[in-house]
């Protein structure tokens, strides 16, 4: 069993905490880790092989980094230059596989669900494991409890279905509230898990019959791609023209192999910030208080705070998400429209959507301080043993103080080191380069002034990490 780990979504409706450089998936928010790591972890046992993940282009170092702190090693990382779906994100695996002549069994899951019954997995996929052996194309149900007007539902054929396999019925995508009701007190639905098990072979003749244009531009990409040291790189050109489709509405809803194999094991999408407060334990009110939070008569609340005091006086049902640049108050019933905000916000061309003030960079990262029409600050932090890149700015100085560890800097033809509370200063139009030769992280305090401080003032001279000049140090 060959698990295929889908990390391209942007989990918006757990905005802001989920952006769309660093979504939800990244994110630990349940338990330890992130939800991405814990799906890696909950796959460590016998007959299960080494992870294909499949993510977004921009994601690929935090995806590294991630996977290097929990010891992971996969066998394959595709890069998406953008998002296709879930149907052509599992086709580039399959066609992977394929071509290195092994027709695996492919366990796809979503790379943000949270799964609390581990064992019961384990028992769960065993049984799946032999419907896929039979050709059968395997979805994870699970027995829906209550009315959820977010979920897909999947009949099974048997009506009540127990322990066991049954052949699929029919599909019902994201009812309304009645017929979602209507659905749970049937007792022969479940929620679509988004879990998949089936042959490499049998997902591709599925696909190739009902949608033959996926295919063959899936095959053309991935012929078309690069690879260097278990990384592949699709390329752009052909995979803009690939059909944007789910696995569900390509394959599973057409195909007359499906069966849904129900899964008990404390699953959750945590798609929203309801789902999320049903997955943590809640104090004597019902609330769940995250960070520095104080509640007086308030009940049933999801508060997360981040950078500051967050105080409720009389309140209930409600979401509080307090980050540095921005604070969201919803109703806990409305938490499912969250998307349409974020979609508004983009609509304003709002940055708030696409990333915290907190960027992450494969050398670590940078933390806007304070901004104006002539000056940014920014704190940076550099892992050991990195270096951003070797790089000039046209139109901005930067000055540079080391708050902790110590920096190798790079201006022009000198190269020296700084230690805690020294400073430098780079002209404009000098080469520079900033590195950290420590064993611990490095920080500094960098003050910007110029004409002009966007991101894209940056001519990139030499970069150890392959990224091309519009992307920032």
């Amino acid at each position: 069993m060959i698990p295929v780990i889908l990390s391209g979504g942007t989990g918006s409706r757990l905005w802001p905490l989920s952006r769309k450089l660093y979504p939800k998936q990244f994110l630990s928010l349940a338990g330890e880790g992130s939800l991405f790591q814990q799906t890696l972890q909950r796959l460590a046992f016998e007959g299960v092989g080494k992870p294909i993940v499949v993510c977004n282009q921009e994601h690929r170092f935090i995806v590294n980094e991630q996977l290097a702190a929990i010891g992971c090693t996969p066998q394959a990382i595709l890069l998406e230059p953008f998002g296709r779906n879930t149907a052509p994100a599992v086709a580039l695996a399959a066609l992977k596989l394929i071509a290195e002549g092994r027709d695996e069994l492919l366990l796809v899951l979503p790379a943000d669900h949270v799964i609390s019954d581990v064992p019961a997995l384990r028992a769960t996929l065993s049984h799946a494991q032999e419907e896929a052996l039979k050709g059968n194309m395997v979805l994870f149900g699970i027995p829906a409890t209550r009315p959820e007007t977010g979920f897909g539902y999947i009949k099974a054929a048997c009506g009540d279905a127990g322990a066991g396999a049954f052949k699929v019925e029919k599909f019902i995508e994201k009812p309304d509230q009645q017929t979602a009701t209507e659905l749970v007190r049937s007792g022969e639905y479940f929620w679509n898990s988004g879990m998949f098990l089936f042959r490499a072979s049998r997902y591709l003749d599925e696909l190739r019959t009902h949608e033959p244009d996926m295919y063959d531009t899936c095959v053309l990409a991935l012929e078309r791609s690069r690879s260097s040291e278990g990384v592949t790189s699709i390329d752009r050109v052909t995979f803009e023209c690939c059909p944007d489709n789910s696995i569900d509405y390509a394959v599973m809803e057409r195909t007359s192999r499906a069966c849904v194999v129900p899964l008990s094991a404390g699953w959750s999408d945590v798609g929203c910030w309801s789902s999320l407060w049903d997955v943590h334990d809640k104090d004597a009110d019902g609330n769940v208080l995250k960070g520095d939070v104080v509640s007086y008569n308030s009940r049933n609340c999801f508060v997360h705070g981040s950078s500051k005091l967050v105080t409720l006086l009389g309140l209930d049902d409600l979401v509080v998400i307090e980050t540095k640049d921005a604070l969201m108050v919803a109703h806990r019933d409305a938490v499912q429209d969250v998307k349409k905000l974020v979609n508004a916000l983009d609509a304003k061309g709002r940055s708030e959507t696409q990333s915290h003030c907190a960027v992450y960079r494969p050398w670590g990262s940078y933390d806007s301080v304070d901004s104006g029409t002539r000056h940014q600050v920014k704190h940076i932090t550099v892992k050991p043993g990195a270096q951003l890149s070797l790089q000039m700015h046209h139109h901005r100085a930067e000055h540079w103080i080391v708050v902790s560890g110590t920096a190798q800097v790079t201006c022009n033809e000198k190269v020296f080191l700084l230690t805690e509370n020294q400073s430098t200063y780079i002209p404009i139009a000098s080469v520079h380069r900033l590195s950290n030769p420590g064993k611990i992280p490095l920080e500094i305090i960098e003050v910007q002034s110029g004409s002009y401080l966007g991101e894209d003032d940056i001519e990139r001279l030499e970069d150890v990490y392959g990224r091309n000049q519009q992307v920032k140090s």
